[in-house]
């Protein structure tokens, strides 16, 4: 799943735990997918910083590709 399919995934577990209708084990089941669904967009939106903080704006507005690590 692509960072913005586990995001409106996420959005809507939430509002499926809202619900009061939901069995204790529906809202566990619901629970960890929405973790796992947290780890893999988390895991996505790290490797997207990282791919930012590789390029530098140098003051003439060009863009090169900094090695180091922060």
């Amino acid at each position: 799943m692509t960072f913005e399919e586990n995001l409106a995934r996420l959005e809507a577990i939430a509002t499926a735990l809202d619900r009061d209708d939901l069995s204790l084990e529906q809202a566990l089941a619901l629970f960890e997918e929405g973790i796992t669904k947290l780890k893999d967009a988390s895991a996505e939106l790290a490797k997207a910083e990282g791919r930012v903080r590789q390029l530098v704006e140098k003051a003439e507005g060009v863009f090169e590709v900094n090695d180091e690590r922060a």
